[in-house]
């Protein structure tokens, strides 16, 4: 199973006047990525805008191994660029992105993230988010001080724990599996799943435009923040 269609969209979202989020769509590697500017930094869009370019530049022809490893090592260039950056803009500088990778190859994917950009699976009908926010939120949440249906609403839910750029090393988080046919995969920025429950993006996923349609609905919902959205869908 080698085949796929995917769909893509970014917009700045209904109140934010600039986007620093940005996608990679590259069905023909095999490749798709979201990454969000970290809210609050400097220069958000700079990162982000970076790991695009590394990713996009990332040559056909290579073998599965070949092309996660080019991953991991342009990811981390863009991490210590992002670093040695900061550090020429003063002591109080930081310049991060999120970042969330999906990779599809001879029946299998794998998923590696930093921060709370997420990627979901939907399967026989069925939404799983195959990534763990890096976040303060969540870190309340796995330690039993809040549920998670108040960390939707938490007034810090916006606190990253993880991110390209952020801290001296770089840690990225990874999940693998094997490819079903019918599966579909949604990439999203935060300006998403903070805006759509698990419930709605699992109807709009399987539906026809998914990226779209995803989309229109955030916005008709008035998203505050920047919102991206790629979608995959594995023949």
């Amino acid at each position: 199973m080698s085949r796929f269609e995917s769909w893509a969209v970014t917009h700045p979202g209904s109140v934010r006047s600039h986007n620093e989020d940005t996608f990679v769509d590259r069905p023909d590697l095999g490749l798709w990525a979201v990454a969000d500017g970290a809210g609050g930094h400097d220069a958000g869009e700079v990162a982000s805008g970076m790991l695009k370019q590394a990713l996009e530049d990332i040559p056909a022809g290579l073998s599965a191994s070949e092309l996660l490893a080019q991953v991991r090592l342009r990811v981390e260039a863009v991490h210590q660029a992002l670093r040695e950056e900061a550090e020429r803009r003063g002591p109080r500088s930081i310049i991060a992105s999120t970042l969330v990778v999906l990779l599809a190859r001879d029946g299998h994917f794998a998923c590696l993230w930093a921060g709370d950009a997420r990627a979901y699976l939907l399967r026989d009908g069925v939404l799983a988010q195959v990534t763990r926010d890096h976040s303060l939120v969540q870190e309340l949440v796995d330690a039993g001080a809040i549920t998670p249906e108040e960390a939707e609403g938490h007034p810090r839910a916006n606190v990253i724990t993880r991110a390209v750029g952020a801290a001296e090393a770089l840690e990225l988080d990874k999940v693998s599996s094997r490819l079903a046919a019918g599966d579909r995969f949604l990439l999203c920025s935060d300006g998403l799943s903070k805006t759509l429950p698990d419930a709605e993006l699992a109807v709009l996923l399987a539906g026809p435009g998914p990226a779209d349609r995803l989309m229109d609905e955030a916005l008709s919902r008035h998203a505050t923040d920047n919102i991206t959205v790629v979608a995959i869908a594995a023949g």
